[in-house]
């Protein structure tokens, strides 16, 4: 089985380290970033990402909802977890399609699940051309 690319985006220090360890234990490779627009430029750069999970909101924008946009403007069928405080409600305006919200504080194991349920819900993969 080949490794999963998380990346991860939050601007709060204690936390990202906190999901990062608990996604790193899970099995995911993760790729963690302090900010939306660091984010944005990792998912442009090609580098390989299998799901996101962002936090909503950053001290700078763009913020978490733009994060996801881009993602799903990359590959459609990106998995997005977003990770909020107080932007739930916002969910069902800002969001993408099939994507999950999780409303801090959260367990790790809500945090692996759902990340887990996106991206077992992904269709496969067609396979590399020889071309």
């Amino acid at each position: 089985m080949e490794a999963v690319t998380i990346l991860l985006a939050d601007d709060e220090a204690i936390l990202l380290l906190d999901f990062e360890s608990t996604l790193t234990d899970a099995g995911f490779l993760v790729t963690a970033v302090s900010s939306g627009a660091k984010a944005i430029e990792l998912l442009k750069s090609g580098a390989a990402i299998d799901g996101v999970v962002t936090d909503i909101r950053f001290c700078q924008p763009p913020d978490g909802w733009q994060v996801a946009r881009v993602a799903r403007e990359i590959d459609p069928n990106m998995p997005i977890v977003y990770i909020s405080g107080h932007a739930a409600l916002e969910w069902a305006s800002n969001g993408v399609p099939d994507s999950i919200i999780l409303e801090k504080p959260f367990t790790s194991a809500q945090l692996i699940t759902a990340v887990s349920q996106l991206l077992n819900a992904r269709p496969p993969r067609a396979p590399p051309s020889d071309a």
